[in-house]
């Protein structure tokens, strides 16, 4: 135990206690884990940011969740992983050497693939990983000894042995398709990686002619341009109005071909006019259709996002944007346009460079779905995997039971490149782990590697144990895998949280996690996306540096809920360090009052000869270390952070604090009682705080007599039960409200606060013993002179007294002695002259039936509410006023 205490400085600093505690931390090592067995082990391996990132407010929501799960176990005793790393981040980071060797008038093409990748790499050297730093300026105690990357050599290894065992095993075929392709960047790209925007466009209806020439069909599209390639009309066999048209066929506009209606139950019948165009390859339902009803597709926009010649002659090469306008006028020419609409709807572009994205029927590579999804499904309906909240289960689930086949190729250079390989000759498909020379089939050496990479969710799926070692078995696998929780944003669930699922149960027949904890979307007081862009953006980076990273962090634990989304501004952060601010101020009236003190191992704070305000201070204190530990191992680390900041500032500062003063300055066993208790309860309060706000934390506890080198290698507090004193919390409360109702009279009466005023209380039984046994602490925290406990009080003594009323207690204080009663009065007329002066016109409007009867309703209830807010007022003043003799 070191005895020694410190004074703290007179004002917090947050800057340079931050620098130098997680530079300690790091000296320490302690950070880091091992596998020490028979020590119960816990597991997070974080989210992967982009290598290109920069920090935003939502990383910091969800590595500081992870932080404070982290410190919170490794507290409690376990050996706790935290394992950092970065995605590669293909597409974006190509896109960042694109921009840069564009400057220099060059392409990736001009450079070729091997110099471009160089390229890639130096700047990854350079420029990459810098969130990692960043997120230490956050406290992060990660291990970063283990540190990895999606393309170092073991994530190499790694993600060949998937591939070629899903390979090897049918899993994975090439197939035509239609996916999200990005003319710009000229690959596909997934799900998560589409922006949708809201867009003012058109919906045009086209017509149709029956083949046999007896009318025509309408259709409704918000894409003319792919009419070109239609290869059926739609409509749902339930609508009554094309049941007889089903089987017929039509002319297809612009072109020679003849189509059929079909019908799908697929079809809306209440979009547009019920009959719907399918065009098999461009529009992923369509491809779905024309699937089930063995239609052509037909590829009328390429990959640069021009027609094609199969759009026709008179067409082909035209930007799709282009052609739509001239589809459009050569239809209104023959007389084909029924109408044209306005018409909002969603348009997808890339979340990179901004371009609508095309749906395209690409021949890619692609992975089975069905037989991967069954036991990832299972794991999560037999709770083996827990999501928080749990209404995303249900979603998962859905999600997985109509999954499809995924494509997992992306036409890029910067990424895992398939590793298969194509005979030229033969034309085999052959995989391997490394080069292949020559082909397994026909012995020729004229084989050629497959250029694209894999896409990101391909490889990301091998995040929890990839880096923790696998395809090898080691210690480290065995003793932290599975792992704990993985904490995400909802987004990603079917992206990421699905497929690390499958594939840990493909590959080591376990689950990746114990529980999925989905946290809230960040947006702003309005309620909109935080967007740097958009101007709605709040910099975590700026607020750490203005008001500290303990204020950021637990500015965000106050909201992180599991019910809605977080709506934040900087003002919470501010209100937070403040917050830092009172629990600093608080510890240096502590140590400054902790002169010649030792800490007693003997003395019971709260025991049975304990006074009152220790018995409730050690109650409430016991009941927030159950509250926080019951949260945090819910996730609802809100409820916890605000239990903190509730007892902290409220019970511990603004009660007790005032309780242990007058102790302080008492007998000495008095001072030593209260010194015993104000120290155990900063002490254990700052290791309950540890996880959520580390810095400040560790500065106070290191000033404290303590055990061990750091707070965050201190035992976490557990709540005993016994300590946990229903009797003393109640009678703590009715001894707060006399103090309370006191000072509100007080303040009513306008008594200054150095003046001590007589009170009279009128009570019976228990309660007038509870006010005589702690009659000095109501003395001191209501600033009153004298307290005169009775049974009844006259009518005659009522008059002269204003007065207060709680449950069987009633609190009354004579006016006369305590102010200046003429000098109040003139100035309570004064105020009742002004009300009675504001009200007048408010009242006048609504006397005059012709307003009433003509002006808007909000109006009226506005004015209806601003004389019922000075009527009210005013009605108080003169209470008051009879009170004092008028």
């Amino acid at each position: 135990m070191n005895n020694e205490i410190q004074q703290l400085p007179k004002v917090y600093d947050p800057a340079d206690v931050e620098k130098k505690w997680y530079q300690f931390w790091m000296d320490k090592d302690y950070f880091r884990a091992d596998v020490h067995e028979g020590k119960p082990e816990y597991c997070i391996t974080i989210p992967p940011p982009n290598v290109t990132g920069s920090l935003h407010i939502g990383h910091a929501l969800c590595y500081t969740i992870q932080d404070v799960l982290t410190r919170w176990k490794r507290m409690q005793g376990y050996e706790t992983l935290c394992l950092p790393g970065t995605d590669h981040a293909g597409i974006a980071t190509q896109n960042k050497v694109e921009q840069q060797i564009a400057e220099q008038g060059l392409t990736r093409h001009d450079l070729g693939r091997e110099e471009f990748l160089k390229r890639v790499w130096a700047w990854k050297e350079e420029y990459g990983g810098q969130i990692l730093h960043q997120f230490k300026t956050m406290g992060c105690s990660f291990d970063w000894s283990r540190e990895r990357f999606t393309m170092d050599e073991g994530y190499v290894d790694a993600v060949l042995e998937s591939f070629v065992r899903l390979f090897n095993k049918g899993m994975i075929y090439r197939g035509a398709r239609v996916i999200n392709w990005c003319p710009r960047c000229h690959t596909a790209i997934s799900d998560i990686e589409v922006e949708y925007v809201e867009q003012n466009s058109h919906l045009w209806y086209l017509r149709y002619p029956y083949e046999d020439g007896s009318g025509y069909v309408v259709v409704a599209t918000t894409r003319p341009e792919t009419m070109l390639g239609d290869t059926a009309v739609t409509v749902n066999p339930d609508d009554d109005r094309y049941k007889a048209m089903i089987g017929k066929s039509v002319s297809l506009p612009l072109t020679d071909r003849v189509i059929p209606i079909i019908a799908d139950e697929f079809v809306d019948i209440e979009f547009g006019t019920g009959a719907v165009k399918a065009t098999p390859a461009h529009d992923p339902n369509d491809f779905e259709i024309g699937l089930r009803h063995n239609l052509p597709q037909v590829v009328v926009i390429g990959p640069d996002g021009t027609m094609t010649q199969q759009a026709g002659a008179k067409y082909a090469g035209l930007d799709r944007y282009e052609a739509r306008k001239k589809v459009v006028e050569d239809f209104e020419a023959l007389g084909l346009v029924e109408k044209i609409e306005d018409y909002t709807h969603s348009v997808g572009s890339c979340e990179r460079c901004h371009t609508v994205i095309e749906p395209l029927l690409s021949e890619q590579w692609f992975c089975k779905m069905k037989e991967l999804a069954a036991p990832a499904i299972e794991v999560v309906k037999q709770g083996k995997v827990k999501f928080f909240p749990d209404r995303y289960a249900d979603i998962y689930i859905d999600w997985m039971d109509n999954i499809r086949d995924w494509c997992i190729s992306r036409q890029l250079w910067w990424g895992h490149r398939i590793p298969v390989w194509k005979c030229e000759d033969c034309g085999q498909y052959t995989t391997a782990k490394s080069d292949l020379d020559p082909c397994a089939q026909c012995g020729n050496a004229n084989v050629v590697q497959d250029p694209d990479v894999l896409e990101t969710w391909f490889f990301s799926a091998l995040w929890p144990f990839a880096t923790l070692g696998w395809p090898k078995n080691n210690p480290e696998l065995d003793y932290f895998y599975p792992t704990d929780v993985l904490v995400t944003a909802s987004e990603i669930i079917y992206l990421w949280v699905a497929r690390m699922i499958f594939s840990s149960l493909e590959y080591l027949e376990q689950i990746p996690f114990k529980d999925v904890y989905i946290y809230a979307t960040v947006l702003n007081e309005e309620g909109r996306r935080m967007s740097k862009s958009l101007g709605t953006g709040v910099d975590p980076l700026d607020l750490i540096g203005k008001y500290g990273a303990d204020a950021l962090r637990f500015a965000l634990m106050q909201q992180a809920g599991k019910n809605q989304d977080i709506r934040f501004s900087d003002r919470r952060v501010e209100n937070v360090r403040n917050f830092g601010n009172k629990i600093w101020n608080a510890s240096r009236f502590v140590m400054m009052n902790l002169e010649d003190f030792e800490v007693d191992g003997d003395f019971c704070p709260g025991g049975d000869d304990a006074v009152l305000a220790d018995k409730w201070i050690m109650s409430r204190l016991h009941r927030t270390i159950r509250t926080v530990n019951e949260s945090l191992t819910t996730y609802d680390i809100d409820d916890a952070s605000n239990a903190l900041y509730e007892f902290i500032w409220s019970e511990f500062c603004d009660w007790f604090i005032e309780l242990a003063k007058p102790r302080l300055r008492g007998s000495q066993k008095e001072k030593n009682e209260a010194q015993q208790t104000l120290y155990h309860v900063l002490e254990t309060t700052m290791r309950l705080l540890h996880p959520i706000t580390p810095f400040i934390t560790e500065q106070i506890w290191q000033a404290l007599p303590h055990s061990g080198e750091s707070i965050m290698v201190a035992a976490f507090p557990e709540s005993d039960e016994s300590a946990i004193n229903d009797a003393a919390e109640a009678e703590m409360g009715i001894v707060m409200d006399i103090v309370r109702s006191v000072r509100n009279l007080r303040t009513e009466l306008g008594v200054s606060p150095g003046k001590p005023a007589d009170v009279l209380i009128v009570v019976g039984g228990e309660t007038k013993a509870l006010i005589e046994r702690n009659e000095s602490s109501i003395k001191s925290l209501a600033r009153v002179g004298a307290i005169n406990l009775a049974d009844s009080i006259t009518d005659s003594e009522k008059s002269k007294c204003l007065s207060a009323h709680l449950h069987k207690i009633d609190i009354y204080i004579e006016v006369a002695g305590v102010i200046d009663v003429e000098r109040e009065l003139d100035r309570i007329q004064s105020e009742i002259d002004a009300l009675t002066k504001e009200l007048a016109p408010h009242e006048s409007k609504l006397a005059n039936d012709q307003f009433v009867s003509k002006a808007p309703a909000p109006v009226i209830e506005k004015e209806r509410r601003i004389v019922a807010e000075l009527t009210e007022k005013r009605q108080k003043l003169m209470e008051k006023k009879q009170v004092l003799g008028r």
